[in-house]
């Protein structure tokens, strides 16, 4: 049992911050180098709720096998409880990103691109805002689950 929980736990680390890095640093970047910046744009709003619906699953199955693995464990319980609580900044930020900041983009978006001649500078500010935190909470889910990466490492002796 303790090999499974291992595999899951490590896979969704895997699968999650493998995902963050590719979609940050080489698929967006690439969809914004190629495409004009409205069409980029949709196409990389098109990919958000499957990058936060694969965050989300990727984090809750991790948390449920780190909460197991702490549980059998007979040594390093503080360091789990730290993997964990990374784990729970992860997936707040996640779910921050996903159910609150993404919708407003969108209608901030769709509001940008539907308003004759030049959007008002407010709803300009408001996405770039948004599109910062966005950004932030990116970085935020990406650092922690490095330091979740060190503390499995540690942790499991791989």
């Amino acid at each position: 049992m303790e090999g499974i929980l291992k595999f899951l736990y490590l896979t969704t680390l895997i699968v999650w911050l493998g995902g963050v890095v590719f979609f940050s640093f080489i698929a967006a970047p690439a969809v914004f180098r190629t495409l004009p910046t409205q069409e980029a744009g949709q196409v990389v709003g098109a990919i958000f709720p499957l990058y936060y619906a694969l965050g989300t699953g990727a984090g809750a199955i991790g948390l449920a096998a780190g909460f197991l693995l702490r549980l059998q464990a007979q040594a390093g319980k503080g360091r789990w409880l730290l993997a964990m609580a990374l784990l729970l900044v992860m997936l707040g930020a996640n779910l921050y990103a996903w159910q609150v900041i993404l919708p407003r983009t969108r209608a901030l978006r769709s509001e940008i691109h539907t308003t004759a001649g030049d959007p008002p500078p407010t709803v300009m500010a408001e996405f770039r805002h948004l599109h910062a935190r966005a950004m932030l909470l990116n970085l935020v889910v990406l650092l922690a689950g490095v330091g979740v990466v060190v503390i499995a490492a540690v942790t499991l002796r791989l």
